[in-house]
Order: structure tokens, then sequence, then C-alpha cells
């Protein structure tokens, strides 16, 4: 178990945190979740010992183990993949040291032989003969094949580097596990092995991540963090966000139809607790949201973009023809004969063995880049807006304020008009003002998305729109984008809005293209 007592953390007058007072135990995974800046790493770091510049205290249960999932791919570039997985356990390692150095001693004293027969019995509590065969199963399901396991970290590419870093923070059954950002770069089946892995541990978790998927599957708890308090709440991320919602619409609404309102949080409740009685982690889930009453629940203080796509006017049946498309990058061959057709109100995932395949073909059709050979035709009712993954270009001015910035993209020029899309993107009053040189990566995918809504296309491609968003601004595109009529060509790494946007999936491949007309959780199946 780990506690806070009390714990709060300045940022010179920015209060972050104010005599926060929690408790996680075991057999529960706690997804901690808040706005941008919020203080989340923060306070993982502030649990795990690594920052100690707050006042209070944190609390562990004597001889309990913290293991920490960093992202430092380089700090073991001359150790072999295996042995880095098995230096997540220190204790492990330093046991096999000091075991190596005493039996390496040419006069091997009675002394030495009591101290070693000591060593191998923590060496066998600690399952030190399974060290290496657990550590290699664990590869395995995250994807990395037998083959590297005797490689050098430094051969490896960045996304397998990571893989193993995960493995060495899974490894040796720790008693507490803070996850940040975990299924950051991580292909499905990997993510898919590390929530089965979370499902079934029975140890204390604590993981902060921005994949609505992954905290549906893991989560008994939400910890929020609010107001500078954390609040912990029962249940998934879902059900912390839909109640969350019915909570806010109940008190804006609390003098019309109030009770109509407490009735339908009372029933959210109720299907909530039946559902989870399903899951793997269900039966003390259920039994605390029975408990539950909907005087618990607050309303979130988090805002909320308003995206919304709307089309000026509608297409025509024929939207879109791809036939044979190649392309060469430095001298790999990225696409090959790539052909396809969409009709109007397609909602397709791109999927490829690589992230720049699906980059390169919407760079293509959508005219920002010449293909080696083939043809793409769209249709002539169509009007695109696209969204690439590289947005450095439309900043290049980087004195424009956020107002002349999205002025060029607006087709009423009064400020008033402009500054209502700005508002919408939680751009409003001062900081409208702002120059574009000095906004974060969250901040400019806003404006992207302000000028795409400008546009009033029928036809959207997206490519990694949930990149560098917090989760109150994914849902608000997650939202836009289900609602929207028109026709939508995207790519993410979010698995919940693949599932809930795409009606089709399209995989590029060296051999071309893979088409699934049905749901990315059956295609998921499938494949």
């Amino acid at each position: 178990m780990i506690s806070t007592s009390d714990v709060s953390l300045n940022y010179g007058s920015h209060k972050l945190f104010s005599e926060v007072n929690i408790k996680f135990v075991p057999g529960n995974c706690y997804g901690l979740i808040g706005a941008n800046g919020a203080g989340k790493s923060t306070f993982l770091k502030i649990l795990s010992g690594e920052n100690h510049s707050y006042t209070g205290n944190v609390v562990i249960t004597p001889g309990e183990r913290i293991s920490f999932l960093r992202q430092d791919h380089f700090s073991f570039d001359d150790v072999e993949v295996l042995q880095t997985v098995i230096q997540g356990q220190s204790e492990l390692i330093q046991v096999i040291r000091e075991k190596e150095a005493i039996y390496a001693k040419p006069d091997f004293s009675e002394e030495d032989g009591v101290r070693a027969a000591e060593l191998e019995g923590r060496f066998a509590e600690l399952d030190g003969w399974e060290a290496e065969s657990n550590a290699g199963s664990m590869l395995e399901g995250l994807g990395i094949t037998t083959d590297l396991h005797s490689k050098k970290m430094r051969e490896l590419r960045d996304n397998e580097k990571i893989k193993v870093l995960l493995a060495q923070a899974l490894f040796g059954n720790p008693d507490i596990l803070l996850l940040d950002e975990p299924t950051n770069h991580l292909d499905v089946p990997a993510i898919r092995w590390l929530e089965n892995f979370l499902a079934d541990y029975m140890k204390t978790v604590i993981v902060v991540s921005h994949d609505r998927h992954f905290l549906n599957q893991v989560c008994t708890h939400i910890a929020d963090i609010d107001f500078g308090k954390i609040q912990l709440f029962s249940g998934n991320y879902e059900f912390w966000y839909k109640s969350s919602q019915l909570a806010l619409q109940q008190m804006q609404d609390k003098n019309k139809k109030a009770q109509d309102k407490a009735e339908e949080l009372k029933a959210f409740i109720a299907r909530f607790s039946a559902n989870a009685s399903k899951s793997r982690q269900a039966t003390s889930r259920k039994k605390q949201l029975e408990k539950l009453s909907i005087d618990e629940i607050k309303p979130s203080s988090r805002k909320y973009p308003f995206v919304n796509f709307k089309a000026a006017r509608e297409a025509g049946e024929q939207l879109l023809r791809v036939e044979n498309l190649s392309k060469t990058l430095d001298g790999t061959k990225i696409l090959q004969n790539v052909s396809f057709t969409l009709r109007k109100g397609d909602k397709v995932a791109f999927v490829g063995d690589t992230e720049l395949a699906v980059s390169t073909l919407f760079d293509i059709i959508a005219g920002d880049m010449e293909a080696d050979s083939g043809t793409f035709h769209w249709g002539v009712t169509t009007s695109r807006s696209y969204f690439p993954k590289d947005n450095a270009k439309f900043f290049d001015d980087m004195d424009l304020t956020l107002i002349d910035w999205l002025r060029q993209y607006s087709p009423d020029q009064n400020e008033n008009f402009v500054r209502g899309y700005l508002g919408r993107m939680l751009f409003s009053g001062e900081e409208a003002l702002k120059k574009t040189k000095v906004l974060s990566g969250g901040e400019r995918v806003r404006c992207m998305l302000a000028r795409m809504m400008l546009s009033e296309s029928n036809v959207v491609i997206l490519d990694g729109p949930t990149n560098h968003l917090d989760l109150e601004s994914i849902e608000a595109v997650n939202t836009a984008l289900t609602k929207f009529s028109g026709t939508v060509l995207f790519a993410s790494h979010d698995q919940e809005f693949i599932q809930t946007i795409a009606s089709s999936v399209i995989k590029l491949s060296p051999k071309g293209v893979d088409r699934f007309d049905g749901s990315y959780e059956d295609f998921i199946q499938l494949k």
C-alpha cells in the first residue's frame, strides 16, 4: 500500500497540489487523470521518490518494492536485452553480483560459505532460477522475439527499446507499479498483452495514460486531479467521464428537471454496476459501485473544446478512386500499388506496417506530395480539409497572434467571428492574442482543428489528430467525428477513437491494400 498525508507542492506562486490525502491499496489499478499541467507525472515522481520538493509525507508499507516506468531509451545501451529486463529487480541483481564475487574468490572461507548459502536462499525466494525464462516470456508477449534477447539495447529500434523498458518495470512482480504513458508507441498486440497482464495483477497499480481504451480495460478506480486535490472514483475512465458529465448537467439544470437528471445518473450507475460484474476484476468493483451514491460524483472543472465539423454542401456518391499508387522515399518502397475506392459517408481508419506509409498516402491524396506512379481522383463535388501529422509549415510566421493566424483561413474577416472559433478551442479573451511562437503542441492542434472547422469541407483527412491532445480534447474530437455526416479518412494510435468512429479499416502493407468493412475491434480479432 502507498498513501500520502498532506502532500503539497508549489512552483513559485502556482500551487500544484494542496494537502493531498489519498490511499492506494493492493488489488486495484488507479488511472491518474487531470488536465494538461495538472501534475500527473509530477505526482508519480513524488510517489516514486524522485521528487523531494514537496511538503507532507508519502507512506509505503515496509518491505514493499516500487517500480517506476522510465522512458530513458539510452540508459542501458551497453546491456543485453534480457539482462536489461532482469535489472528491473534490483535486489536480485545485487544478490547475483555478490554471489558471483564470493564464488570467484581463490581463498573461499567458511564465512564465505555461510554468506553464499544465505544468498542462495534469497536468490531462490526472488525466483532467481526462473528469472531468465520469466523475462523472456514477458519480452515475447510484448513482441520482442527470442533472436533479439541476446542483442545489446543499442541495436534495437526505439519502439523495441520501449517494450524492453516496459518489461523491466513489470519484472519481478513489484508491490507498487507506477506507469507513466505505458502505451506510447506500442503496437496493438503489445497493448493488449499489457491490458491482460494488468487485469490479472493483484498488486497496486497507478497509471497515467491518454489511451481511453487502455484506461477502460485496466482501471478499477480513477484518481482525478482537480483544483489541486485528488479525488478517487470507483470504476474505469468511461464511467468517470459519463457520470461526471451527467453530474455537470444536473448541477447546471438544478432548477429545471433536476430530479430527472438525478434519476438518469442513478440509472447509469446501476447499468455500469451490472456490466462491471462481467470483468475480471469485477467482484470488488461491483460492490463498490453498488454502494455509490450520486452525492459522491462531482462535476469536473475541466473545460472541453467545442469541435463541430459541418459540411457546406453534400458530396456525391463517387467520392475517391485510388489506382496503383506507388511511392519510394530515400530508396525505400513506402507504397506499392495501392488501390481502393471510397463512397460518400465512409469513415475509414488507415493502419500500416509503418506510420510513414499512411502519412505518405495522405500527403499524396491531399496534394502535398506526388506519387511515383498511379492515379487518384476525387469526386467533383468533394471539398477537402487535411490535418497532417507535421503541422510546422502552418506556423512559419511565429509573430502572428492567434486572431491573425486564424483569420488567414476564415471566409469572414470580422474579428468577433474569428474570436468565436478561437473561443470554441478554449482561446478566449487575452488567450486569443497569444503569439503562435509560444503555442504548445496541443494548442497547435486545437488551432488546426479550428482551421478545419472554418473550411466546412465534406471530406476530412486527419493524420494523428489525437497526438499532443489531453483527454478532454480527444473526447471532443471523437464526438465531433462520430456525429459528422461527411467522409472521414484518419489514422490514430487511440484504439477507442478508431473503434467509435471507423466503419472500415484499410491496412497498407508492402503487398498493397487489405480492406475490412466492419468495426476496428472485429478487425483486430480477425488479424
